[in-house]
C-alpha cells in the first residue's frame, strides 16, 4: 500500500490533468458542462502540465532529456484536449501556439562527450550538403569530408560542400587563433601536435589543398572554400538534417538544431550570408593543375599560385610535405572514436 501511495505522489501532476480531462469529457458528452467550465478545466490542465515540464527541467541534471520527454507528453495531451476547444474560440489558437512552442523544444539538443560524435555520424548520413564555418577545418578535412565523399560516391549522387576557414596568409589572425587554442589546452591533441602559429597556417593550407584534391577525385563534388579575416570561438557544421554548433575544445557542450526547428533556416541563412562576404577561392581554375594521388611539391606550388593563395617564402620542402600529409592523410584532432 505504501508503494502505491509513493507512486501516486510522484505522478500526481500527470494524474490530475488526466482525471480532469476524463471528467470534463464525460460531462461534455452528457451536455452537463458549460463552455465556461470546459474553458476553466483546460486552463487548469495546461497550468499543471506547464508546472510539470518546468519541474522536470529544474531537477534533471542534463535538462535536455527531461525537457524532451516532458515536451512529448505535453504535446500528446494537448492534442487530446484540443478537440474540446471548438466551443472556446480563442483558446484553440492559444493552444495551437503553445503546441508549436513546445514542439520546438524537441528539435534542439545539448550534446556532451560521445553524443557529439554520434550527432556528427547522424548528420553525415545520406546528406547531400555540408557547410562548415570555424577555424582551420582540421576535423572536417580529416573525418567529415572523406566520409561524405565516400558516401556520395557509393550512392552515386552529388555533394555540395562549403568551407569557411581562417585565412592562412593572415599571420596575425593565425597567431591569435593559436594563442586561443593553446590557452584551452597546452598539450598535444589527437594529431600529436600542439597549436602554434605555424601549425594553424599549415592546417588551413591543407584544407584548401584537400578541397581541390577531393574535387578532382569526385566529379559530382561541388566544393567551395572561403578565407575568413576573423576568428570565432564557435564552429558551425550544417548538413541536410541538422546544424551542430561546437567549440574548439570537445570537452565543452555542443548544440544540435534539427532541420525541423525554425532556428535551422535562420542559422542556414547566417552561414550562407557569411560565406558570401568573405574571400572565396576560384577553385574552378584549379582543374588546370592535375594533382597526383599524393600531390607533389611542384603540384602544390603550382596549385596555390593558380588560385592566388600565397605560400610563405620561407617554406622549404619539409613544410610542403607537412601540408600534403595533412591534406591527404589527415588525422582526427580528437582521436579515433572507441
Amino acid at each position: 500500500m505504501k508503494r502505491w501511495l509513493v507512486r501516486f505522489a510522484e505522478n500526481i501532476d500527470a494524474l490530475v490533468p488526466l482525471v480532469l480531462g476524463i471528467v470534463v469529457s464525460v460531462l461534455s458528452a452528457l451536455d452537463l458542462a458549460s463552455a465556461h467550465l470546459v474553458e476553466n478545466a483546460i486552463l487548469i490542465t495546461l497550468a499543471v502540465l506547464s508546472f510539470a515540464l518546468l519541474r522536470d527541467r529544474w531537477h534533471e541534471s542534463s535538462g535536455d532529456d527531461a525537457a524532451r520527454t516532458a515536451s512529448a507528453q505535453t504535446l500528446a495531451l494537448i492534442d487530446d484536449v484540443r478537440g474540446q476547444l471548438a466551443v472556446v474560440g480563442n483558446l484553440d489558437r492559444a493552444t495551437a501556439s503553445m503546441h508549436t512552442s513546445v514542439q520546438g523544444l524537441t528539435t534542439i539538443k545539448t550534446l556532451k562527450g560521445g553524443d557529439i560524435d554520434r550527432a556528427f555520424s547522424q548528420a553525415r548520413l545520406h546528406t547531400d550538403r555540408w557547410t562548415f564555418k570555424g577555424g582551420t577545418g582540421t576535423y572536417t578535412r580529416a573525418v567529415t569530408l572523406p566520409l561524405c565523399v565516400d558516401a556520395a560516391r557509393r550512392e552515386r549522387r552529388a555533394l555540395r560542400v562549403r568551407l569557411e576557414i581562417l585565412d592562412p596568409t593572415n599571420r596575425p589572425l593565425c597567431e591569435s587563433y593559436a594563442r586561443y587554442r593553446s590557452s584551452l589546452s597546452a598539450g598535444p591533441d589527437g594529431t600529436g601536435e600542439t597549436w602554434t602559429t605555424d601549425r594553424t597556417r599549415k592546417e588551413s593550407y591543407a584544407t584548401v589543398l584537400a578541397a581541390c584534391w577531393y574535387q578532382q577525385n569526385y566529379q559530382l563534388l561541388d566544393i567551395g572554400v572561403g578565407l575568413a579575416p576573423t576568428m570565432s570561438t564557435f564552429r558551425f557544421d550544417q548538413s541536410a538534417s541538422q546544424i551542430i554548433i561546437t567549440q574548439d575544445d570537445n570537452e565543452f557542450p555542443a548544440m544540435m538544431i534539427s532541420s525541423e526547428s525554425p532556428l535551422y533556416d535562420g542559422y542556414a541563412t547566417e552561414l550562407r550570408t557569411s560565406f558570401g562576404q568573405i574571400r572565396r577561392l576560384a577553385l574552378d581554375t584549379a582543374v588546370q593543375i592535375q594533382l597526383s594521388e599524393r600531390p607533389t611539391r611542384t603540384e602544390l606550388r603550382q596549385l596555390f599560385a593558380q588560385i592566388r593563395v600565397s605560400l610563405p617564402e620561407d617554406y622549404d620542402d619539409d613544410d610542403l610535405d607537412q601540408i600534403i600529409q595533412k591534406a591527404v592523410q589527415a588525422r582526427n584532432p580528437y582521436g579515433d572514436p572507441e
